[in-house]
C-alpha cells in the first residue's frame, strides 16, 4: 500500500489552499510552468484523450489581449497577475488517440459522433484544468480559477482556427497573504453530498 501524504501536504493541496485574487509581483518562470505541465500531464483521462491545451499569458501585452473578453470583476486581478492560463480543449482530439491510446483504433468513435466528442472535451480538459491546480500548489504556486469571461471572445482572439475551444482561466502566481483572498467559505457536509452503498 502506498503511504497517505503527510498532513502539511494535505493543507497545501485541500485544507489550507484559498482562491488567490491578489499576487506578489514575483514572476513565474518558464521553467515552473514547464515542471507545470510534466506534473498535470500524468493526471488520467478518459482513453487517454488528453483534450487539454493550455495558453499560459506570461506577458503583460498578452494579458491585455485578454482582458476585453473578461467580466469587470475578473478584468484588473487578471491585469495584474504574474501568469494566466487559459485552459482550453481540442476538439479534434481524437486525432491524436492512435498514438496515445493504443488498446484499440479508438478514434471512429469520437471523430464519427460530434456530441460525444465535445462531451469528452469538455470533460476530461476541465479534470486536466483541475490537476494543473493541485500541480500548481505542489510546486507553491497559488491558483485563481475564474469562469467568469466571454468565451467566444477568447476563441475568437486566440483560437480563430476553431479547433481549440477555452474551457476556463486561471491566474497563477505567488499568492498575497494579506487581503490576496476572500475568508474561506463553508464546506458542505458529507451527508449532504454522498451516499457509500
Amino acid at each position: 500500500m502506498k503511504p497517505a501524504l503527510d498532513s502539511v501536504s494535505q493543507d497545501q493541496l485541500f485544507r489550507q489552499a484559498h482562491t488567490f485574487n491578489k499576487f506578489s509581483d514575483q514572476p513565474v518562470s518558464e521553467q515552473t510552468i514547464r515542471e507545470l505541465y510534466e506534473l498535470l500531464k500524468w493526471g488520467p483521462t478518459s482513453m487517454n484523450a488528453q483534450p487539454g491545451r493550455y495558453v499560459f499569458l506570461k506577458s503583460p501585452a498578452a494579458r491585455e489581449r485578454l482582458i476585453p473578453a473578461m467580466i469587470a470583476a475578473n478584468a484588473e486581478k487578471t491585469r495584474k497577475a504574474p501568469l494566466t492560463v487559459i485552459v482550453a480543449m481540442d476538439s479534434q482530439f481524437y486525432d491524436l488517440l492512435p498514438s496515445q491510446f493504443k488498446a484499440y483504433d479508438a478514434r471512429p468513435i469520437f471523430a464519427d459522433n460530434k456530441p460525444l466528442a465535445e462531451a469528452t472535451a469538455f470533460r476530461n480538459s476541465s479534470l486536466q484544468g483541475a490537476y494543473l491546480m493541485l500541480a500548481a500548489r505542489t510546486l507553491g504556486l497559488d491558483c485563481g480559477p475564474m469562469s467568469g469571461f466571454d468565451p467566444a471572445r477568447v476563441d475568437a482572439e486566440f483560437f480563430p482556427d476553431g479547433r481549440w475551444k477555452s474551457n476556463f482561466i486561471i491566474n497563477l502566481g505567488y499568492g498575497l497573504e494579506s487581503g490576496g483572498y476572500y475568508p474561506r467559505g463553508p464546506r458542505l457536509g458529507f451527508e449532504e453530498t454522498a451516499q457509500v452503498l
